[in-house]
């Protein structure tokens, strides 16, 4: 048997995942708003460029308020509340009412968000439905959608360092390699594994009432943009079936 890649593992993991699980403690006067807050006068609000400086012994809660707002500057008061609630609850322990105020977030303010957050939060909200969804189908469709793109972002960073492009296709020619894990290679020519990837999650999404629309919105945007796995794969498929056609008499 080979060494692992993770010695120790499970628990040199688990270790390693744990340090950064410590709560956003906060000073007094510090901390989320109750779930009575105005979420719509919050959009209204711009946030100013940059914030001014941190003072020094500030809590953990207030340094990360100041990060976000450095990140989110120009954006909307409630962008950021939506951020620090998401930071909230990735830790150990959190304010008992940030769950509910997190799907009161989506539950009243779904276009707004849409429309105005990138892509990185809103990977970042169907991750947090996986650990704090209302139902369990929330939960198993944000854990399933929060698995494939934290994958797709590991795979897209490690396909960097082979000098493609995110929106260049592979040749069709192959190494002679074994698959890892003994797996059975991926059939260009007739194989569906992308689809049956694809098609349980959007279908999912489409009948979710409060995580859906973020759903759909993300399986969107995956199904338009010009790079990635999803969209080499088509492409390569589409130069092997052509091949195969050009074979047939």
């Amino acid at each position: 048997m080979t060494d692992p890649t993770y010695p120790d593992a499970p628990q040199s993991l688990i270790t390693h995942w744990d340090k950064r699980r410590g709560p956003l403690r906060h000073h007094g006067g510090e901390g989320l708003p109750g779930l009575d807050v105005d979420l719509a006068a919050l959009a209204r609000i711009t946030l100013p460029p940059s914030p001014p400086d941190l003072p020094e012994g500030a809590s953990r809660h207030a340094t990360k308020e100041h990060e976000l707002r450095r990140e989110l500057g120009g954006q909307s008061e409630l962008a950021l509340l939506h951020a620090l609630v998401i930071s909230h609850l990735r830790k150990r322990r959190f304010p008992d009412h940030a769950p509910a105020l997190f799907r009161k977030t989506w539950a009243e303010q779904s276009p707004y968000l849409l429309n105005f957050l990138n892509t990185r939060w809103l990977i970042s909200a169907v991750i947090t439905f996986g650990e704090h969804g209302a139902t369990m189908n929330e939960k198993l469709l944000g854990r399933e959608m929060g698995m494939l793109f934290s994958v797709m972002k590991l795979y897209e960073f490690e396909r960097l360092h082979s000098g493609k492009a995110p929106d260049e296709a592979f040749g069709l020619r192959r190494l002679k390699a074994d698959m890892p894990l003994d797996m059975t290679p991926f059939s260009l020519g007739s194989g569906g594994l992308d689809i049956n990837l694809l098609a349980p999650l959007w279908q999912r999404a489409l009948a979710e009432p409060v995580m859906g629309p973020l759903g759909c919105t993300l399986l969107e945007r995956l199904n338009h943009d010009k790079g990635g796995l999803f969209r080499r794969i088509s492409q390569m498929r589409v130069k092997k079936q052509a091949r195969i056609a050009a074979r047939k008499p």
